[in-house]
């Protein structure tokens, strides 16, 4: 049974969070995500070798694979990543969108077909739906990859934030948001002082971001953000 949750859905769109892991054995649990919108579907860093056969089952109960149109990556950590061969061999009409810089590194991880590779440009970009809907692609660089995007979705107004914003916990199906900032931070400090170490790039970050309308947060590990306890 899915472990998948709604975050939003209206008429024709879906954000979903695709659930966590149900033992220790992953080492660094990760988050993975699914946008829907008129049954074209994208997924968001949809993780390592080791999730991918529970990501899979998770995405499958929301749309039909042939209809995931493109995989976004923010970045090429293989927590993120590794796992590209394994679903551009499965999902056979998506793109695969990463930063120019990754694009020559993914024969490594098994991908040797340029002709599915998206590279994004430093400036960033958007992945368009059929309709003309599209999300977002934000620059991120060096927080903490120096080839590094964050994504918005301008419907349900859900902002992947990848890297930024983790916390090192323990995931939880029975509580996915951050209830409490001042407590939560304990478990992020760290993380964020040892991998984003450049308060130039943070403070661009900021600037961009807080121009949007953003209500959740989901960052690629830990818990997420709802508008009022970010």
């Amino acid at each position: 049974m899915s472990n998948s949750i709604i975050l939003f859905e209206n008429d024709n769109h879906k954000f979903i969070y695709l659930g966590v892991e149900k033992n220790n054995l992953e080492g660094i649990f990760t988050n993975q995500f699914l946008v829907i919108h008129n049954n074209e579907g994208i997924l968001l860093d949809p993780g390592g070798v080791h999730v991918f056969p529970r990501v899979l089952a998770n995405v499958s109960e929301h749309i039909d694979t042939k209809n995931i149109k493109a995989i976004f990556y923010t970045h090429q950590d293989p927590d993120v990543s590794s796992g590209v061969a394994l679903w551009s061999s499965t999902l056979e009409n998506a793109k695969i969108y990463i930063s120019g810089l990754w694009e020559r590194f993914l024969p490594h991880f098994g991908v040797f077909d340029p002709s599915i590779l998206v590279p994004i440009e430093d400036k960033g970009g958007k992945i368009e739906f059929s309709d003309g809907t599209n999300l977002e692609i934000i620059p991120a660089h060096f927080l903490h990859s120096l080839g590094n995007f964050s994504l918005y979705d301008p419907i349900s107004k859900i902002l992947f934030s990848g890297d930024i914003g983790v916390g090192v916990v323990q995931p939880s199906e029975n509580n996915i948001f951050v209830e409490n900032f001042n407590d939560y931070k304990k478990h992020m400090e760290g993380f964020h002082k040892r991998y984003m170490a450049s308060n130039a790039a943070a403070k661009k970050w900021v600037e961009r971001v807080s121009r949007l309308d953003v209500e959740i947060m989901v960052p690629q590990h830990g818990l997420l953000f709802k508008k009022m306890s970010i």
